[in-house]
């Protein structure tokens, strides 16, 4: 059993406590938070500078593109980091599970402690047996063809069973509303059962995006055409937000959302990968918009970032926001264990097992649990 203390605790389910103390077991469950120092024996305590609050949840990650770190340019548009995903399997497979591995480490030596991870392959598998996060796996759906949609649909649910087989929670989702057809969509939406809390989408990461539907032209309306994608795509939608209207699920975390507006929010969960706007469209959300109650932060990959760290994008939104520190401490780490549904996690309530972190100076993370 162990009493820890610092300047602040943040608890996020409570305002902060200045100098309190935080009962945890040998297992890191919390037992009780103190308000003040002197109700604990002063030889049981472990005093720490800065700052303590629940481990972090990266709500949005592709953790099998690690091996893609550095191969895609900054700042050149997002077509163009498609063009580097798309030579993914252009590696040897051990490369490809070293880099895994090495990202894995990155994220727990960061402080976080969960992640919701994008998955097109069953790369990530042996990895996340291990059991050293908590995962929620979404398996990710892209098919501009129709007539491909009864095969997409049939391969995602068996990678989907392979996740689930060994435990670990998985959904099928879609990729973004301009690379599922509403044929594919449906098929996603009917592919829901009670296992499933929650799906996610790319939405709105580029302008390009809000162009293609709202005035049926630019450069995404000629490269949907050049890969002879279904016209239902574009015409069928006037906003990425109608595709709130093709699927038939509860909960939804839209990702990105770099060029979303106030009137396109809905009361869903909404998650921001600052640092991969910047590499990849040199652009950030309007944070100003978003309920920061659901408001969530991911890393999205070391294909569009030189690092894994929640605590590096709370500093590039604390930059562009007027959040105070327990708002971005909340939506670090409570609001997404809240839309993943780890209802063990995100704060320091009686009974869960968030992990603890520490923040000296606002500048280093310590994981202590």
């Amino acid at each position: 059993m162990r009493f820890l203390s610092a300047d602040y605790i943040y608890p996020l389910h409570i305002t902060p406590v200045k100098e309190g103390v935080i009962q945890i077991s040998d297992m890191g469950k919390i037992l009780n938070i103190f308000n003040d120092r002197y109700e604990v024996p002063k030889d049981k305590l472990e005093i720490f500078e800065g700052i303590l609050c629940p481990g972090f949840v990266n709500a949005h990650c592709h953790l099998e593109l690690s091996h893609l770190k550095g191969k895609a340019e900054k700042g050149k548009g997002f077509l163009n980091f498609v063009e580097v995903i798309q030579k993914r399997n252009d590696f040897c497979k051990d490369d490809i599970l070293e880099a895994i591995d090495f990202a894995e480490k990155q994220m727990i030596k960061n402080g976080i402690v969960a992640v919701g991870d994008i998955c097109n392959t069953s790369d990530t598998i042996n990895q996340k047996q291990k059991g050293n996060l908590q995962y929620y796996n979404f398996i990710e759906v892209f098919g501009v063809d129709n007539s491909k949609s009864d095969e997409i649909i049939s391969e995602a649910k068996t990678l989907r069973d392979k996740f689930r087989k060994e435990g670990m929670k998985s959904t099928i989702s879609p990729h973004a509303p301009y690379s599922v057809p509403p044929k594919l969509m449906e098929e996603i939406s009917n592919s829901f059962d009670k296992k499933d809390e929650i799906i996610t989408i790319h939405n709105q990461e580029t302008e390009e995006e809000n162009q293609l539907f709202e005035k049926k032209s630019g450069v995404f309306l000629d490269w949907l055409k050049k890969i002879n994608s279904t016209s239902e795509i574009w015409e069928k939608r006037n906003s990425s937000s109608d595709i709130l209207k093709e699927i038939n699920s509860g909960k939804m975390l839209f990702v990105h959302n770099t060029f979303t507006k106030k009137k396109g929010i809905s009361d869903n969960y909404y998650c921001t990968c600052p640092k991969a706007n910047l590499y990849i469209e040199n652009s950030l959300p309007d944070y100003s918009i978003f309920n920061v109650e659901k408001l969530c932060v991911g890393t999205d990959s070391l294909a569009s970032n030189n690092s894994l760290s929640i605590w590096e994008e709370l500093k590039i939104i604390q930059e562009n926001s007027d959040f105070d520190l327990n708002t971005l401490l909340k939506i670090s780490s409570k609001n997404g264990a809240e839309a993943l549904g780890f209802s063990s996690l995100g704060t320091f309530e009686k009974g869960k097992i968030p992990g603890v972190n520490l923040i000296k100076k606002q500048t280093t993370i310590i994981k202590l649990l």
